[in-house]
């Protein structure tokens, strides 16, 4: 089983952002040993001959033809449509 150490388990909560109290700490260092212990399991598996599995619903560039569809509303119609009008641009508040 890999040993993780206090001084690990406080590094990866300060990366992490997490406080955690000492209460946890010994908790924590156990299932992050566990973890590594099952990840170094699963990397001695033989993948020889398997299909590496990049995507399981089998979509692949799922997209829709750009088509330019005509329409019978002018600018001008927006522009109706718009509270403040400055030329031919609608005026907006600022936002900050």
């Amino acid at each position: 089983m890999t040993q993780i150490s206090d001084k690990d388990v406080r590094k990866l909560a300060t990366l992490a952002c997490l406080q955690i109290e000492n209460s946890q700490l010994a908790s924590l260092k156990s299932d992050l040993s566990n973890i590594l212990s099952y990840v170094e399991k699963l990397s001695q598996l033989d993948t020889n001959g398997v299909e590496p599995t990049y995507q399981v619903t089998e979509l692949r560039n799922v997209s829709r033809a750009d088509e330019v569809q005509d329409t019978t509303v002018t600018r001008d119609d927006l522009l109706k449509l718009a509270p403040t009008v400055e030329g031919n641009s609608i005026r907006i508040p600022k936002v900050l």
